[in-house]
């Protein structure tokens, strides 16, 4: 029970400052939703930092890592959203805006969770 509130409190935390900076992000004048993008980015490298200096500490707990990683990143991070608004581009026949933001989703996602681990290992 303490894990799932644990993961509750953390996916609370990380899905208010997505939302948070969504509203604040995708509502500029673009057909790319920034906010989303972001924090599908932002939450990768986190997630890389999280994982990776947790990995190379000894003295790291379950507790932090589900409220950190689960919870946090889980909360911040949204495949759902972004599988909805691709939805749109390609309904809205903005075919050029679902290739910009599916391929940078990915491939600058996977950039950050490399990154993350990569600087968790210098610090």
């Amino acid at each position: 029970m303490k894990q799932a509130l644990l993961v509750f409190l953390g996916g609370g935390v990380g899905s208010v400052a997505r939302y948070i900076l969504s509203k604040w992000l995708n509502n500029l004048e673009t057909s790319i939703p920034y906010g989303t993008l972001l924090s599908n980015i932002f939450g990768s490298l986190l997630i890389g930092l999280v994982l990776g200096y947790f990995a190379k500490t000894s003295n790291v707990s379950e507790t932090q890592t589900l409220l950190f990683a689960t919870g946090f990143c889980g909360g911040f991070t949204t495949f759902s959203t972004f599988a909805y608004e691709n939805q749109v581009f390609l309904k809205n026949g903005d075919y050029f805006s679902f290739i910009t933001y599916t391929l940078g989703s990915l491939v600058l996602g996977f950039l950050a969770v490399f990154l993350g681990l990569y600087i968790s290992k210098l610090i």
